[in-house]
């Protein structure tokens, strides 16, 4: 799946394949777009984010039984993130979703809408209305501590103080939009869910008062604040436990696709834990074997080079009794530390929104 603004985009931007999507990797430098994510604005192509519409009699009691979170009294003025499991326990993806008056939106992680897609319609014994809307609309991100200023400018300065999680039905040039309150860095964060046809329009607009980011320095940004990468971290055989996703569960639930599995995984016994882990120049590749005084106690699940911390970061799944910030680890022929997450302190943190 190509970008809807691949035309929009300068000569010079790297696109990428992430799964079935097609994505700007990087319009500039990772540094440049980084600083923007972490100290201006960043406008983000989320095109690549699959949408996809359940409705009609039986919607909600449909994604109460496919979602991991309970979404039985999301309003259409609220979205939520949840994790769609299979019957395994094992993650599908992770989603954001959106309430609707007659149903809700799903938001799918880059390049994941036709798996998602799949797995929806093979449990849809309710018989409710399934549609990938991804043709007709795409998806805007806005993030950064000063975002907030962009939407206010942009679009309504009421919506920038919107609390987090909400959404309202707006309009933009007279375009109708649905516009929320979230993201994936843990700065300010806004998302447009935009008609395709008035995308690009949206976009060049928005370039007069942020800066382009692409997926690199998204995927860098998220590592750091331990939001999750579904794609480098649902590994084959790897409870959530395990891989540090339960937050994206509510285990009190009745019931959902996945839950036994996931009951069990709460009830027995853990063997691996999933940490952070940063130090050193060199970026090793997932799998790489990590040691403890000589011992392999484990393997790197996947590592970037942080721009906020000016090292390597990444995350490594080990025997539990190892899961510790402040040890000491040998990954490859370099020495790390292992750390609590976040793994920065987003600006955003302590800017007021004014």
């Amino acid at each position: 799946m190509e970008s809807v603004l691949a035309n929009a985009h300068p000569e010079e931007t790297v696109f990428g394949e992430v799964l079935d999507a097609t994505v700007p990797l990087r319009f500039s430098t990772p540094a440049e777009e980084y600083k923007a994510l972490r100290e201006r604005a960043a406008m983000l192509d989320l095109s690549g984010l699959g949408l996809i519409e359940i409705s009609g009699d039986g919607a909600v009691d449909f994604a109460q039984r496919v979602l991991a979170r309970d979404v039985e009294y999301l309003t259409s003025e609220r979205c939520m993130m949840s994790l769609v499991l299979d019957e395994s326990g094992q993650i599908v993806d992770q989603v954001v979703v959106w309430g609707r008056e007659n149903g809700m939106f799903l938001e799918s992680s880059c390049g994941a809408g036709p798996r998602l897609l799949e797995h929806l319609q093979k449990h849809n014994d309710e018989g409710v209305d399934i549609v990938d809307r991804s043709g007709e609309l795409t998806i805007l991100g806005l993030e950064g501590p000063y975002a907030w200023g962009v939407v206010g400018r942009l679009i309504d300065s009421e919506l920038a103080s919107l609390p987090f999680e909400a959404v309202v039905d707006t309009t933009w040039n007279g375009v109708d939009i649905v516009f929320g309150r979230t993201g994936f860095t843990s700065e300010y964060g806004y998302q447009m869910i935009v008609p395709r046809e008035s995308a690009a329009e949206l976009w060049r607009r928005s370039l007069e008062q942020a800066v382009p980011a692409g997926n690199e320095a998204l995927e860098i940004a998220m590592l750091e604040v331990r939001q999750p990468v579904i794609r480098h971290e649902a590994t084959d055989g790897v409870s959530i436990i395990e891989g540090g996703a339960n937050w994206l569960v509510d285990i009190t639930k009745e019931s959902f696709i996945g839950r036994e599995a996931v009951l069990e995984a709460f009830n027995g016994s853990v063997a691996r834990r999933t940490l952070g882990f940063g130090g050193g120049d060199s970026v090793p590749e997932p799998g790489t074997r990590v040691l403890a005084a000589g011992q392999d106690i484990g393997e790197v699940v996947y590592a970037v080079h942080s721009l906020g911390l000016g090292t390597t970061l990444g995350l490594a799944r080990v025997d539990a009794e190892f899961a510790a910030a402040g040890l000491t680890f040998t990954v490859g022929d370099t020495e790390v530390t292992t750390l609590t997450s976040p793994y920065i302190a987003p600006k955003s943190w302590s800017i007021p929104i004014i």
